[in-house]
Parts: structure tokens; C-alpha cells; sequence
């Protein structure tokens, strides 16, 4: 135990002492908040408000709303001279309202001038504010009572009522306030996140095994510590590593964002396309509030650990798997390629199986895919906000931990006749022999 702690310390030590790994850890979250704020000031340039004058030929009054970004002005001279003097009069474009014989027409067409290309925001806005007044217009016109009208419009809202059986057979309702949307973000994350890592770091494991083979460390060493030491000593240091990594990230990402935040002249409400009325702050500030009463109800409780034991469980399967195939490199990096594709594969599908089952969570491919060793440090945490029945979980759990076990011993067998072995291109077949030599 002692050989095997002196392999992790000096792994883990080696490379947090790297220069590159002080600069990637230092400079990756400097460069993810530079494009944040650069993205931010890209979108909070305010251009001014583009005035448009209009000329209307209607027969129709209408009350178009001024914002932030667009303020309306009608024109009391004739559409020719208004597409003459526009420019001189300050105005962006000219807007021209053709004469509307029948109200009742659905399909009405206004015409835009103008030598400058209007954006698609003000495009938008501009038909959807002269559909909601030519719409108040009609209304009027038909003489249709307002109210009852209103009325006619119907929101409805689904709620989840969630059954359970008590110990009496009797089957009893309990609230439900799970966000289906929510739990499928978080789910996304969470895959995501571990799908990152299982690549970046067990990728970082292959090539630290690799490089100490070339350069014959490993031959010394070997005759230190057993192999299979060695192996493991290598993965949990550099899973160590990427913690320390990922750990100084959570909190330099953040409070760069805070500073950044406090300096740069970036303002929120020039994010947004059209200035909101009223009516559409409230709604959204009462749908911030849900989402934040749905973060609330998750069942954080198995969450997390589920997510820190997979997140763990995952690294180690596939770390053990990329530190094989590392021992059975030579000096032709191409081998690589053709001897990791079989662990990549499994970890591309887990992505996309991931997907499917977040649209489904309780489908037999989610079952599987829940249990199944190679798939599911990425697909179990991606079911968890949807509240997989327990037995699941419990048979998930201790697959999981078999699988470490037993990827971690068969990848041994495979490190301690690759990592001596030069000048021989390996197959998988090979690969396979390897498991049964004897000691």
C-alpha cells in the first residue's frame, strides 16, 4: 500500500507542477469568461433606436408601440416623398401601409423601403406589433364583445400527480412537482459533464503510460512495484489531477464572471431583442420562480452521491481500459487509433443512448442501458431526476462496482505484458491472449 501511495503522490505531484497544466488551468478559465463577455458586449451593442417613418394608406387608425429599439413616426406626405427625403429626415426605412378594402382579409401585406438591410428582430417586430393592431382594429369593427372574446383563450396547465401503493395494497396519491424539462437539462449535464472527463483524463492516462514505455522509465520502475501498482497508482493520480483541475475551475469560472460582470459597461436589457412589456417581465419572473421551485423539489439527496460514485466508477472502467491499450503501444503512435476505437465506441453511444432515454426514462433500452457497465456512468446519471425505481438503482450500484473491479484486474493482466514489450504491433486479438498468461 505504501509502493502504491508513493505512485500516486508522485504522479499526481509531477503533474500538478507542470507548467502546461498551471497554464491550461489558469488560462482555459480566463478564456471562457473573455468569450462570455465578449459574446455579452456583442449582443448588449446598442445601435440607437432606428426610427421608421410611416405612410398610411389604410383607411385604418393605428397606435403602433414605441420601444427601446424602434419608434414609429407617421408620415403626412406622400410615399414618394417620404422614399425621397427619408434619409435627410433621420429615418432608417420607410414603411408603407397599401389601402385594406375587406378587414376581414387574413393575408395583408405592408411594403418596407430602404437601402439598408432591416435585421431580422426588427422584422419580426414589426409584423407581429402591426398584426396585434390591425387584429385590435377587426375586433372593434365586428363589434364582438372584448370580454367574451378573451375569453376564448384557454392555458392549460399539467399536473403531475404522482401513485404509490402503501402496505395495505391501497393505492395512494402523492404530489408530483418534477419538471420534466428540468430533470432533461440536468440529465444532459450531468451525461455531458462525465462524458468530458472519461475522455480528457482517461486519454491523459493512455499517454502517461505511453510515454514513461518509450522512454524506458518503466523498466526501472518495474522492478520497484508490481505492475499492476504501477497501473493503478497512474489512474487515481491523474484522477486526482483532473479534480484539482475541475475543482479550481468551479471556482475561478465563477468569480471571474463576478468581476467581469462588475467592470464591464454590459447591459442586460440590450440582450434582449425587444424591450418586454409589463405583462411579459411578470411571466417571467413567474417562470424563473417555478424553475427555481423545480431545482428545489429534485431529489438532490441521491443525486449528487449517484452522480459523484458514477462520475468515479466511469473514470476507473475506462482509465483501467486506456492504460491497457497504453501498455500495448509501441513506438507507431497510429496504433492507437485502431486499439482505442473499442473504448470510444461504447462511450459515443452512451451519449446518444443518453438522449433517447431522457425523452423516454422508462423504456426497456433505459433499463438496460442503466445497468450495463460500458453505458452507464453516462446514462444513470442522466435518469436520475426522473426517479428510476430503486431497484434499478441498487442493481446499477453493484454492477457498477463489480465492473471496477473486474475491468481493473483484466486491464492488469493486459499492463503487465504490454508495458515490457517493444517493437511488436499488438492486435486486439493479441490483446485478448494476454488476459490468460499465466504469472
Amino acid at each position: 500500500m505504501n509502493k502504491l501511495w508513493l505512485i500516486i503522490k508522485r504522479e499526481y505531484i509531477t503533474r500538478v507542477t507542470k507548467r502546461s497544466f498551471i497554464l491550461a488551468t489558469l488560462l482555459t478559465p480566463l478564456a471562457i469568461v473573455a468569450f462570455i463577455a465578449i459574446v455579452a458586449l456583442i449582443f448588449s451593442y446598442d445601435a440607437g433606436q432606428r426610427k421608421i417613418a410611416i405612410v398610411n394608406d389604410s383607411g385604418v387608425e393605428l397606435k403602433l408601440k414605441d420601444t427601446k429599439k424602434v419608434n414609429f413616426t407617421f408620415s403626412k406626405s406622400t410615399l414618394d416623398e417620404t422614399k425621397n427625403s427619408y434619409k435627410e429626415d433621420g429615418y432608417m426605412g420607410v414603411l408603407y401601409l397599401p389601402e385594406m378594402k375587406d378587414l376581414q382579409k387574413q393575408d395583408i401585406r405592408v411594403k418596407y423601403f430602404s437601402e439598408e438591410q432591416i435585421s431580422i428582430g426588427i422584422k419580426e417586430f414589426i409584423q407581429d406589433e402591426l398584426a396585434d393592431k390591425i387584429r385590435e382594429v377587426k375586433i372593434d369593427s365586428s363589434e364582438i364583445n372584448r370580454t367574451v372574446l378573451e375569453s376564448f383563450n384557454t392555458e392549460i396547465s399539467l399536473e403531475e400527480i404522482g401513485l404509490s401503493v402503501d402496505e395495505s395494497g391501497q393505492v395512494q396519491e402523492e404530489n408530483k412537482t418534477n419538471s420534466a424539462g428540468l430533470a432533461a437539462a440536468i440529465g444532459t449535464m450531468m451525461g455531458f459533464a462525465i462524458y468530458l472527463f472519461l475522455f480528457i483524463y482517461g486519454s491523459m492516462v493512455m499517454r502517461s503510460v505511453m510515454e514513461e514505455k518509450m522512454s524506458r522509465i518503466v523498466e526501472v520502475m518495474i522492478s520497484s512495484v508490481k505492475p499492476f501498482q504501477l497501473m493503478l497508482g497512474k489512474i487515481v493520480g491523474v484522477g486526482g489531477v483532473g479534480l484539482t483541475q475541475i475543482l479550481i475551475w468551479a471556482i475561478l469560472i465563477p468569480s471571474l464572471n463576478f468581476v467581469v460582470g462588475i467592470f464591464l459597461p454590459i447591459d442586460p436589457d440590450a440582450l434582449q431583442s425587444a424591450q418586454m412589456s409589463g405583462a411579459d417581465s411578470e411571466d417571467m419572473m413567474l417562470q424563473v420562480a417555478m424553475v427555481i421551485e423545480d431545482i428545489k423539489s429534485q431529489n438532490w439527496a441521491l443525486i449528487l452521491p449517484m452522480f459523484i460514485f458514477y462520475f468515479l466508477g466511469g473514470y476507473f472502467i475506462y482509465s483501467a481500459l486506456f492504460a491497457a491499450v497504453g501498455s500495448a503501444i509501441s513506438d507507431d503512435l497510429g496504433e492507437s487509433q485502431s486499439l482505442t476505437l473499442p473504448i470510444t465506441i461504447p462511450v459515443i453511444l452512451a451519449i446518444y443512448i443518453a438522449i433517447a432515454v431522457i425523452e423516454n426514462p422508462t423504456s426497456n433500452l433505459a433499463t438496460f442501458a442503466s445497468i450495463f457497465p460500458l453505458f452507464s456512468p453516462i446514462v444513470m446519471p442522466a435518469r436520475l431526476p426522473f426517479n428510476p425505481p430503486v431497484w434499478e438503482i441498487v442493481v446499477s450500484v453493484l454492477v457498477m462496482i463489480a465492473s471496477v473491479i473486474f475491468f481493473i484486474w483484466l486491464s492488469g493482466r493486459i499492463y503487465r505484458v504490454g508495458i515490457l514489450l517493444y517493437g511488436k504491433k499488438v492486435t486486439l486479438r493479441e490483446l485478448g491472449k494476454w488476459m490468460f498468461y499465466k504469472e
